[in-house]
């Protein structure tokens, strides 16, 4: 996990710095994930939101986008309590975690190849510091594709799909889905339906013992 003052990327530091001026109060570091280490599954979003995550300091909460995967998430049995976009919500998450491939806010939500180079080797020492770990979720290609370049795969042997389910060579699962943003339900790209879909597929490819 980054240091709260990651110096990193220049870019990001300096989005930091005047997010810390324009809102003292809210998180504004580097976003820890979610969930315990000893998870069998790992759900891999892009970057925090500004208003979301960056602001209350856990990934996907406080924004449209959490709502749509941590209701799925408690519908599958993968998480309990009632999800109150608040980090003090007593939402708690069983057998998941989740997490983002960049951990601080980027400009317009898009970070720049440097900035996922930059935090590659913390999403891998966290799937490394997970015993337990069997399936992937990567919510969106930029996600995908983050998950694709930890571990050293090339995109074209597994490209992006929605609902897909990869068999990777070390024996882990990487399951896609478009992302659950306001956008992409919005344009109905995405529907609560379909996000539950890819992950059933994930669950159904490696069951719970």
């Amino acid at each position: 996990m980054p240091a709260a003052d990651c110096p990193l990327c220049p870019r990001l530091v300096e989005l930091r710095h005047s997010n810390r001026a324009a809102w003292p109060d809210w998180h504004n570091a580097p976003v820890p994930s979610f969930g315990g280490l000893d998870a069998r599954y790992l759900f891999v979003g892009l970057a925090p939101g500004l208003r979301g995550a960056n602001r209350t300091g856990r990934p996907f909460t406080g924004d449209y986008a959490g709502d749509l995967l941590y209701s799925t998430l408690a519908t599958f049995g993968l998480a309990r309590g009632t999800y109150g976009a608040s980090p003090d919500d007593g939402f708690t998450l069983v057998g998941a975690r989740v997490t983002n491939a960049v951990r601080c806010v980027p400009p317009d939500n898009k970070p720049l190849p440097a900035e996922f180079a930059a935090c590659r080797p913390f999403l891998l020492a966290e799937m490394a510091a997970m015993p337990n770990l069997r399936g992937l979720f990567a919510i969106g290609r930029d996600a995908h594709n983050a998950v694709l370049s930890v571990l050293g795969l090339r995109k074209v042997a597994y490209p992006f799909s929605h609902g897909a389910v990869h068999h990777l060579p070390d024996g882990l699962l990487l399951a896609d889905s478009y992302h659950c943003s306001r956008y992409n339900t919005n344009t109905g790209r995405l529907t609560e339906a379909m996000f539950h879909q890819a992950l059933r597929n994930l669950l159904e490819a490696n069951p719970r013992p």
